[in-house]
């Protein structure tokens, strides 16, 4: 596997590929993945890492109230954004951008939800345990083998990440923006999430 600064150095490099920007707006599979109503009274991005313990906890524990309380009552509009720690969860964030938008949120839910099983249990075949997740997504062994493969597509999720540094100065994970441009890192608790996005 390769260290964390060659993900790195290829974030900084994903910077220089002639084009991707409009690639980026061009791709479906870079389409923002959100969560809510449009019109919702606010807007919270996560910047998420698939193979970050803090995210998962997070996804584990307070998701699941945050999206019946707040965004299924059009309160909050989340929008997720791919901040990648390590190359295992690079391919598993191209894997979710593959993936058809409303099959998105619950495969990285099942990502997070299991994510001893296929990120951090010695012995496993990495890709083939995210595999059996996406299979159970709808996804075909073919079409996960090309997003598994797909350097272009992860350049584009690497600059997703260098946009969050530039942007919103993100350096962990989760960070959660509120408004805009409150940052609030870690697996923050209901209320702590509740209370930024009502400000």
């Amino acid at each position: 596997m390769l260290q964390r600064r060659h993900l790195l150095a290829a974030a900084g490099a994903a910077a220089l590929v002639p084009g991707l920007a409009r690639a980026q707006g061009q791709d479906p599979r870079l389409a923002p993945r959100t969560a809510g109503r449009p019109d919702a009274r606010a807007e919270v991005i996560e910047y998420f890492s698939l193979t970050c313990s803090h995210c998962a906890d997070f996804h584990k524990t307070t998701w699941p109230r945050v999206k019946q309380e707040l965004v299924e009552t059009g309160q909050v509009r989340m929008v997720w954004r791919d901040f990648p720690l390590d190359p295992l969860a690079l391919s598993a964030a191209a894997v979710a951008r593959a993936l058809p938008v409303a099959s998105y949120e619950g495969y990285i839910s099942a990502l997070f939800a299991t994510q001893d099983r296929w990120a951090f249990a010695r012995g496993v075949d990495n890709k083939e345990e995210v595999f059996r997740i996406a299979a159970l997504a709808g996804m075909a062994r073919a079409a996960f083998d090309a997003a598994w493969a797909d350097d272009e597509l992860k350049r584009a999720v690497l600059e997703t990440r260098l946009a969050g540094e530039r942007e919103h100065r993100v350096n962990a994970t989760p960070t959660f923006v509120f408004g805009g441009n409150r940052s609030v890192s870690g697996a923050i608790a209901y209320d702590r999430f509740a209370a930024e996005a009502a400000r």
